[in-house]
């Protein structure tokens, strides 16, 4: 007697992505409509992996291109738009061969992603060092330099000592004793600017959430202190907090 469909769809779902070419092999034959359309997601979920496998290593490939020997640091920012919080800069050291999927743009992975992806990080990398600058430092020296100083910070943390910076967009005066590789959309080309971007955004918005808890007004946990309509309307309510970057929020207070 033929497994039903409803058994077929939930063996399916149990599976995990290295147990699928077993699964399709037993089921391939099967003529039923329903069977056919789990077997095809099967197989397009095992397609789907090997496209992000080619995508990935191309990333490694361009990281072992600009630092062919040694050590590569790639290094990002998060946060120079918000109206509240700091901007913070990640500096992340990736063993030359690792493969770590779905590494990309942070802004172009959901939440749940990220958290898988900076635990994986955090665990592979030779060596990760994140840096805040405060919104009093940025109203201070204003964005572009505190950036810059969260940059040069996170380098001089790193338990080794990188051969050459992977930037993404950017030349920092303050890291002139290393050698600097500038790239554009960085963070989609370079498997360490990627990384770095992500362990960047998870710390500034675990900080972020926090401070939600001590502003509940404004809406920190979800908007993660950037100008959303609940956060502006909060602001002209209440005022600004001690994380708003007053150099920033000169339109919405008088």
């Amino acid at each position: 007697m033929s497994e039903s469909i409803a058994n077929i769809k939930s063996l399916y779902k149990n599976k995990t992505i290295d147990e699928l070419p077993l699964f399709i092999a037993e089921f391939e034959a099967d003529e039923r409509a329903g069977v056919k359309q789990i077997v095809n997601s099967a197989k397009n979920k095992l397609l789907a992996l090997e496209k992000e496998k080619k995508r990935v290593k191309i990333m490694r490939e361009y990281d072992n291109k600009v630092c062919p020997s040694g050590y590569l640091c790639g290094i990002d920012e998060v946060g120079r738009g918000p109206l509240a919080g700091p901007v913070c800069a990640g500096a992340v050291i990736l063993p030359r061969d690792e493969e770590i999927l779905y590494l990309n743009d942070s802004k172009q992975l959901s939440e749940k992603k990220r958290e898988e992806l900076y635990d994986i990080i955090m665990d592979k990398a030779i060596s990760v060092s994140v840096c805040f600058r405060s919104p009093e430092r940025i109203d201070e020296i204003n964005i572009l330099e505190a950036d810059y100083e969260a940059m040069e910070e996170a380098v001089s943390k790193l338990t080794v000592k990188p051969d050459i910076l992977l930037l993404d967009a950017v030349h920092v005066p303050q890291l002139e004793s290393y050698e600097q590789v500038s790239v554009i959309k960085g963070d989609t080309l370079s498997a360490s600017i990627a990384a770095a971007s992500i362990v960047a955004k998870v710390v500034r918005d675990r900080y972020m959430v926090e401070m939600d808890a001590k502003y509940p007004e404004y809406g920190f946990a979800s908007n993660k202190g950037y100008g959303s309509a609940q956060h502006i309307a909060a602001l002209k309510k209440y005022g600004p907090c001690e994380i708003h970057r007053r150099s920033f929020i000169g339109n919405f207070i008088k």
